[in-house]
């Protein structure tokens, strides 16, 4: 490949905000080695693909979009087809030997050896690596994304892999042990990005509850939250994913404390039976989880609490189900994403006994989602008559002369605006409520409310 030509690249990303993060990164780096983004797949010179592979639902798709670029790259044979993410991490055998149109795979810590990876691909070698990051510098040797004109908010790693091993999940084997950024590091990155306009944060981890651990010295969650709590120019500051194993006073007492710090928390719960939760690994009962959940609303009463849930994990009794059901109704969440297990090959619950039949699977989850849009229709109702802080977005899909936005508490909202609010904050009077989002007023087009 010569440095010297330019070339076009077109990303596609599967799955998580993990993913969406690692493939802003990987874009940035792409352009820094004379690459430009391509109008449209059709129109590129390579297209890399940044998979998932938690359910078998993502790894479908992909197979899926695979088969469409083998078609694509028989009528244009200098196309390079590229890999990445978790599925090239967890089945680089498989995809390799049914895709002749794959011309590399690079695994969850091989995204700063790209370029030369791609060099090598343009040779006319099939590349393979998935390797880890052994000195666990990714992130340090990757530029920033690039952040767009009128973006308001990006999303910052702060740590990567996982040490619970959940017996459904396949995040371990292909993300590889916990491991952390060091606070320096994550600061750094937030105050770049805040000034490029940024003006919300969302810290990503796959249990960032237990960020810190690693480092010499270890520093707790909350004390960085804490530091980033006071960068000036930040107005809002959220994380994902945390695992109640891990929920300590001292976050909790965040949610009280922090004003830049937004009132809403994802806290997987997965299943209210006390025995499934055991088979899954998951390291606490619903009991536990509940008094959690106490605890947060007395720090917060307005916080809001989305989860998700599992059901037809093998062995699932009906017995089971219906104390996940009773669960859900005491919690109220504000919202649920509700998945059927499916087998991850590689992971301890695929060789489990008592499999659920596929029908009892999808019964049990539109159940679940029957029971969760009234609940989630009345907690939206709640807000009804209020006025909310809402930072705008995007246009909405609903009208043209509408603005969609979010809550602090992570409620969408749409509101008629001129499009010269984009960025900006305002407070909106809620007269309406659906399952899935808001609608209102403004009431004043002030910013930083």
């Amino acid at each position: 490949m010569d440095p010297n030509e330019t070339r076009r690249y077109h990303i596609k990303t599967f799955g998580c905000q993990m993913n969406a993060y690692e493939s802003g990164r990987v874009a940035a780096l792409l352009e820094k080695h004379n690459f430009t983004p391509a109008e449209s797949a059709e129109s590129a010179d390579i297209i890399l693909l940044n998979t998932c592979s938690v359910r078998q639902k993502a790894a479908d798709k992909i197979y899926s979009e695979l088969g469409r670029l083998k078609k694509l790259k028989l009528t244009n044979p200098r196309l390079l087809i590229g890999v990445g993410g978790c599925l090239a991490q967890h089945e680089s055998d498989k995809l390799l030997k049914q895709f002749s149109c794959i011309d590399l795979i690079y695994g969850t810590q091989a995204l700063a050896r790209l370029p030369a990876l791609v060099r090598a691909a343009t040779q006319g070698k099939r590349v393979l690596d998935v390797e880890p990051d052994a000195a666990r510098t990714m992130y340090a040797r990757l530029p920033r994304s690039v952040i767009v004109r009128g973006q308001t908010g990006a999303f910052v790693s702060i740590m990567q892999g996982c040490n619970n091993y959940c017996t459904y999940c396949i995040v371990p084997y292909v993300r590889g042990p916990e491991w952390s950024r060091t606070p320096e590091d994550v600061l750094n990155e937030a105050r770049q990005l805040i000034d490029a306009g940024v003006r919300e944060i969302t810290l990503l981890g796959q249990n960032v509850n237990s960020y810190g651990k690693t480092l010499s010295p270890p520093i707790a969650f909350n004390a960085l939250l804490h530091r980033l709590n006071k960068l000036a120019g930040l107005e809002r500051l959220r994380f994902i994913t945390s695992h109640p194993r891990d929920l300590s006073d001292g976050l909790i007492d965040c949610f009280a404390k922090l004003d830049k710090l937004c009132e809403h928390i994802h806290l997987p719960l997965q299943s209210g039976s006390d025995r499934i939760l055991l088979a899954m690994n998951r390291s606490y009962t619903g009991g536990q989880y509940i008094r959690l959940i106490e605890k947060l609303r007395a720090a917060r009463p307005d916080i809001s609490i989305t989860s998700d849930i599992i059901v037809g994990f093998p062995g699932e009794t009906e017995r089971d189900f219906e104390s996940t059901r009773e669960a859900i109704a005491r919690i109220r969440f504000d919202d649920l994403f509700i998945f059927h297990y499916t087998d991850r090959a590689g992971t301890r619950a695929c060789s489990l006994p008592d499999k659920i039949a596929y029908s009892t699977r999808v019964q049990r989850l539109k159940e679940l989602n029957t029971l969760q849009r009234t609940i989630s229709r009345q907690r939206n109702e709640l807000l009804v008559g209020t006025s909310q802080a809402v930072l705008f977005e995007t246009p909405s899909s609903r009208s043209g002369a509408c603005l969609a936005g979010r809550t602090r508490s992570n409620k969408v909202v749409n509101c008629p605006a001129q499009h010269s609010m984009l960025g900006r904050t305002a407070r909106v009077l809620i007269h309406k409520a659906g399952i899935h989002s808001l609608s209102g007023t403004l009431l004043h087009e002030q910013e930083n409310l």
